[in-house]
């Protein structure tokens, strides 16, 4: 039912088409075509415009089924993190051997088109699914979904089960935990002064974010798999001026969310070491955690053993990075994961390996046809 060739051949027309987040327009050009194929296939569309400078968003579903009955969600993105410009930057599309290099190739286009072409193949074989199918692809993934997410939470209230196309990891891996997210803003002020005549007089903001990272980055517990990073740090106007003012980017991974509830405070109600400098976070929890429930680990049993009957092994593990399917992993079973295989996310070494297309398109139909 599928052809590594001819879906190849496929991919690369969406890889060329480059989406960095950033470029709304392309990535819409792409949603175009998108929904051009699955309206060919009979598939009912809407189209969420963009906003607030980001692309819109797709909204698709399988021409069976109840408006309202449970079904399967299936989550992609079509954003990329490479500029504009990389395919001739030095990731131009190219095969060698079983790898076939391209600008988000891996993550996620590959991935994105895989329930493309399961959904079509069982249009072409007159085929139907017991659950409606119904898809979300997004624009704004690879920076946070800040526009996609209450539309994916509001998808969620019509699943039963929910499907993401996110790159395998790990050869082959399904992804069936993730960490949650928090992203936070610090900004101190201090007491300018002159760095030799009135040192003295001074209260350096600089000095109190140097005690502020130390104190947050030793949250992080690889024991419990918590990770904080200080990633962007400023302050100061001139070396022989005591800072006045300073600024730290903050990034919080925690793999739970009992994890979130206690460390999230601790970053937003921080005090200082010196009195005489005010400190003010702004920031929370950007995507929840997505832990593996009862629910989620029966979905990804049943996935294995449909990948046994294709003919793989089919494993699972944690990711630390997100995904759009934190947003719903706390109410629903969520197997993520189910895309290409592959290497290199985010790199100018991104390759998908062509002999997975087959075999996880494979899986993807039969979760389609299988789940109830």
């Amino acid at each position: 039912m599928f052809d590594a060739g001819e879906m190849l051949e496929e991919i690369r027309r969406w890889v060329e088409i480059e989406t960095p987040t950033s470029a709304p327009a392309q990535i819409d050009h792409l949603m175009e075509i998108v929904e051009s194929e699955f309206r060919a296939l009979g598939a009912r569309t809407r189209r969420i415009p963009g906003r607030d400078g980001y692309a819109g968003h797709l909204e698709v579903e399988a021409p069976w089924g109840g408006a309202e009955e449970p079904g399967i969600l299936i989550l992609s993105h079509l954003d990329t993190v490479h500029p504009l410009g990389t395919l001739d930057g030095g990731l131009a599309f190219r095969i060698e051997g079983d790898r076939a290099y391209g600008p988000g190739i891996y993550d996620m286009k590959g991935g994105a088109y895989l329930g493309f072409a399961a959904f079509r193949a069982l249009v072409l074989h007159e085929r139907r699914t017991p659950l409606p199918l119904r898809w979300i692809f997004t624009g704004d993934e690879e920076v946070g979904s800040p526009t996609s997410r209450d539309l994916i939470r509001a998808a969620g209230r019509r699943a039963k089960y929910v499907l993401v196309t996110e790159p395998a990891r790990d050869g082959g891996k399904c992804v069936t935990a993730r960490k949650g997210v928090a992203r936070f803003v610090m900004r101190l002020r201090g007491r300018p002064s002159h760095s030799g005549a009135r040192h003295w007089e001074g209260r350096s903001a600089v000095r109190e974010l140097a005690h502020q990272i130390l104190a947050l980055e030793a949250f992080t517990d690889y024991a419990r798999d918590i990770t904080v990073n200080v990633g962007v740090v400023s302050g100061g106007t001139a070396v022989n001026v005591v800072p006045e003012e300073a600024e730290a980017l903050i990034d919080l991974r925690v793999p739970r969310v009992a994890d979130a509830e206690r460390l999230v405070p601790r970053f937003l109600e921080r005090v200082p070491v010196d009195p005489d400098v005010t400190i003010t976070v702004e920031g929370g929890l950007d995507r929840p955690p997505y832990e593996k429930t009862e629910a989620t680990a029966a979905l990804f049993a049943h996935a294995r053993e449909l990948a046994r009957e294709i003919g793989f092994v089919l494993e699972d593990a944690p990711s630390g990075g997100g995904s759009d399917g934190n947003f719903l992993a706390d109410r629903l079973p969520v197997l993520d994961g189910l895309g290409v295989d592959g290497a290199g996310a985010h790199t100018r070494e991104e390759h998908l390996l062509i002999s997975s297309l087959v075999p996880r398109a494979t899986l993807l139909m039969r979760l389609f046809e299988t789940l109830r």
